[in-house]
C-alpha cells in the first residue's frame, strides 16, 4: 500500500510537469472535474476548502490555471461577490491526453473482475479515502511528534 501511495505521488508530480503546472494546480482541477461530473458549480471559497487552501492561495492558483487555459471564472448570477470556476473545454482533452492511457490501463483490470468483486474494490477505496482523510486531520491538528 505504501508503495502504490508513493508511485501515486511520483506520478502527480510527473502529470504536473507535463501539463505544465504543479501538483496543488492540477490538485484544484481534479476538485474541478468531480465537481463538474457531479453537475456542480464551484465557486473559489469552495476550491480554497477543498483543497485546504487559503483564499489567498486559491487566488494565485486561479491566476495560474486561467493562464495556462485551464479554466476561466464567471461571475455567479445570484451573487455578484463569487464567481464560479468553469473548467476550459480545450483542457479537458490536454488532461485526458496524459491520463487517458493510465484510465483504460485501469478500465482493462476492472474488465477482469466481476460486478460483486468491483463493489467491494469500489466500496474499499471509498472507505480508505475516508479513513485517509480523518487520520490526516488527526495528524494536522495533533501535536508533532517528540524527538
Amino acid at each position: 500500500m505504501d508503495r502504490m501511495i508513493a508511485t501515486a505521488q511520483f506520478g502527480q508530480q510527473d502529470i504536473a510537469r507535463r501539463l505544465g503546472i504543479n501538483v496543488t494546480d492540477l490538485t484544484c482541477i481534479g476538485f474541478l472535474i468531480e465537481a463538474q461530473a457531479a453537475g456542480e458549480a464551484l465557486g473559489a471559497g469552495d476550491l480554497a476548502g477543498r483543497a485546504r487552501l487559503t483564499t489567498g492561495a486559491v487566488t494565485g492558483v486561479l491566476n495560474r490555471l486561467e493562464k495556462a487555459g485551464y479554466v476561466r471564472r464567471v461571475p455567479d448570477p445570484a451573487d455578484r461577490r463569487r464567481v464560479t470556476v468553469v473548467m476550459e473545454e480545450s483542457a479537458q482533452q490536454r488532461i485526458l491526453t496524459v491520463y487517458g492511457p493510465f484510465y483504460e490501463r485501469l478500465g482493462a483490470l476492472f474488465a477482469t473482475y466481476g460486478p460483486d468483486e468491483v463493489a467491494v474494490l469500489a466500496d474499499w477505496f471509498r472507505q480508505a479515502t475516508e479513513l485517509f482523510r480523518e487520520s490526516l486531520d488527526e495528524i494536522r491538528d495533533g501535536e508533532p511528534p517528540s524527538p
